[in-house]
């Protein structure tokens, strides 16, 4: 059922805003796995996750916290489910947003040739029932309230019966599930940019590969039997609530985000006849939904008693409509009171914050009161995340996935795996001690005044929307020792950084005022990470006291669906805590540096260079679709670089201690 902007729902009372501690009216978002081989990015790829936990298991420590809460009175748990790339989660979380238990387990997936990724959407939903009995376990199944989900947006295919069906070549039915990561449908999402239909205007002006409309064509067009048989297409989130409900109700984030729909006028007829799959208008939908609900929303009549069996929870408990998994994390942390901390976003509304989830890919999160159309980003979309709130979602396609190729590939890797497990660190902890070694009397991000990386290793997804784009290093040299490879792990880090202040830029150009940055997912527990994108951007950033924000988001959907909250907005404040600010370090700007002696061979000199060799812009050659991130330690505080130019000399301008 369609919402009007307005926040309403046929039958259904308007949506309430209560006022916030920090916004003047009133007022959610990617990611990966476990400490042993470093910084989660969670969302990782199968067994080279940043995280790289490979066994369920549960926090330390809960039952003393479930000892402290059974001495008060009704204390209230919810269970959040959060499925990432390569593993799933679940947590109880009490009503003030403290994780009392988590338990993770892996989950598998297969590359059966380049680009192809594939799941099993029983792999995934026993996994979600195995995480969930361990996290429960021992608790009083009266004070669990609720239910909620959130999971990457893969494709799920199921048959009529909802059986699952191959969505490869091969026929294995039971990897029925397209990955959000997967890029097979190339061909079909130029078919569909080419058509310049007007729902394109709603993600970024153009349509993405990790989108589902050009899998689903892919799938018509390559596996004829398995179209012919389907009977339903579930975005993962969907899914996991059909699972535990028996009802087919969509989640308004995952059909608006991933799918086309809009809040206001629901399916756009002429868009799916127009890229050949006109069957799912005759269907009137049913294939891909046609019931709506908005995140948060309670489920049909809750658990179902099959479910209920499988999750080791009780009978009839409220089931959320879920989120996308980044959108559970920005829900996790963007609406924290920040009072005390000093914070520019303090006394100001929600829509100066950005949530930026970082994992195995990282996505940038931004809501608006009114439309704001940022090419080259998606949205915007009406309370996809935060309910009355138009959002804007930008996001870089290998993040945690990027660093972990990098390392992990380097002659030096297996040198500095036995160093890492002779100091019994992680080898990212060991990493960033080492640069710290060599960086003398320089700050850190100098290290790489001559190394540069384009990051760009699995296409770009915002804001420059080319798939076709592939990564590169300038400035290597002969060195194979461990010493590079910290500074091309730093180098790989700051090239990130760098994207996502392009990411930022494009947005405030288009209208978005932000000024604080809040963070979650594995690779916000590395704080080189961290340091480098509150200095390159510019800055500060928030880290929420719970480390796994997505999962918190998860849960306030499950509170939320319970009753508990009287809106989503009201849980993602009392459950939503900071734990720590860091601030950019404005002593490491430096100005005047040139570019590399690798960079001209890239890069045309234009007007903007001065004659001391300073450059104030530069011009990329027609054919290069995307400017340098040129590295150039200066921090243009107080302004918009990006007035007055084009959108190919925008943000590369004045740098940051890289």
């Amino acid at each position: 059922m369609p919402l009007s902007p307005g926040g309403t729902v046929p039958g259904r009372s308007r949506l309430s805003f209560p006022p916030l501690p920090f916004s003047s009216r009133r007022r959610r978002g990617r990611p990966g796995k476990g400490e042993p081989s470093g910084f989660p990015g969670s969302g990782g790829f199968q067994g080279t996750s940043l995280l790289g936990v490979c066994a369920a298991r549960v926090v330390s420590g809960w039952t003393s916290l479930l000892r402290m809460h059974s001495k008060k009175t009704a204390v209230r748990y919810y269970v959040g489910i959060d499925v990432g790339s390569a593993s799933v989660r679940a947590a109880l979380v009490d009503g003030c947003g403290t994780v009392v238990a988590h338990a993770e387990q892996p989950i598998q997936i297969w590359e059966p040739q380049p680009d192809h990724y594939e799941q099993s959407s029983a792999d995934i939903w026993a996994a979600c029932c195995s995480v969930t009995k361990k996290v429960v376990c021992g608790v009083d199944a009266a004070q669990i309230r609720g239910v909620g989900f959130d999971a990457t947006c893969s494709l799920v295919v199921l048959d009529k019966q909802f059986q699952p069906l191959a969505v490869n070549c091969e026929g294995q039915n039971h990897r029925n599930v397209i990955m959000w990561m997967d890029h097979r449908a190339v061909s079909q999402v130029e078919l569909i940019n080419a058509t310049q239909h007007r729902v394109l205007n709603y993600v970024g002006g153009a349509m993405s590969v990790e989108m589902q409309p050009p899998k689903l064509l892919w799938i018509k067009e390559n596996l004829q039997e398995s179209w012919e048989k389907a009977g339903y297409f579930f975005d993962l989130p969907d899914f996991l609530s059909w699972k535990a409900t028996g009802v087919t109700a969509r989640s308004l984030c995952t059909v608006v985000c991933k799918w086309t729909y809009t809040s206001d006028k629901g399916w756009d007829d002429s868009f799916w006849k127009m890229i050949g799959l006109e069957c799912l208008v005759k269907d009137k939908y049913e294939k891909i939904g046609n019931h709506v609900l908005s995140p948060g929303e309670a489920v049909g009549k809750g658990l179902t008693p099959e479910a209920a069996k499988e999750l080791g929870l009780p009978e009839g408990i409220a089931v959320a409509a879920s989120l996308i998994d980044a959108h559970a994390g920005g829900l996790g942390v963007i609406g924290a009171d920040v009072k005390g901390h000093n914070l520019p976003c303090e006394n100001q509304p929600i829509t100066s914050r950005v949530a930026m989830i970082c994992g195995t890919s990282s996505c940038h999160m931004g809501v608006s009161e009114k439309p704001i159309f940022v090419p080259g980003v998606w949205g915007p979309y009406f309370s996809a995340m935060v309910p009355g709130l138009w959002l804007n979602e930008g996001g870089q396609s290998a993040t945690g996935k990027l660093i972990d190729h990098v390392v992990r590939g380097h002659v030096a890797f297996p040198e500095l795996q036995s160093k890492a497990a002779a100091s019994a660190h992680s080898i990212y902890t060991y990493l960033n001690s080492h640069l710290d070694l060599i960086k003398k009397s320089l700050p850190v991000g100098f290290l790489t005044v001559d190394l540069h990386v384009w990051p760009d290793f699995h296409g770009n997804r915002s804001p420059l929307t080319d798939l076709t784009l592939k990564g590169m290093v300038v400035g290597l040299t002969l060195s194979r020792g461990l010493d590079e490879l910290a500074l091309i792990y730093l180098a790989t880090i700051q090239a990130i950084a760098l994207g996502t202040r392009h990411i930022l830029e494009t947005m405030q150009a288009a209208g978005h005022d932000i000024n604080t940055l809040f963070l979650c997912g594995g690779l916000s527990k590395n704080p080189l990470f961290v340091q480098m994108h509150a200095d390159i951007t510019g800055k500060p950033v928030v880290l929420s006291r719970e480390v796994e924000s997505v999962l918190v988001g998860a849960a306030i959907l499950g509170a939320c669906a319970s009753g508990d909250f009287a809106s989503i907005q009201e849980a993602m404040v009392k459950m939503g805590k900071i734990g720590r600010v860091v601030q950019p370090n404005h002593e490491h700007k430096r100005r005047g540096t040139t570019m590399s002696s690798a960079a001209p061979s890239i890069l045309q000199r234009g007007p903007g260079f001065t004659s001391d060799g300073e450059d104030k812009h530069m011009v990329v050659p027609k054919k290069q679709t995307a400017p340098l991130r040129k590295k150039i330690h200066e921090t243009p505080q107080g302004e918009d670089s990006s007035q007055g130019k084009s959108q190919e000399q925008q943000h590369v301008t004045q740098g940051f201690p890289l």
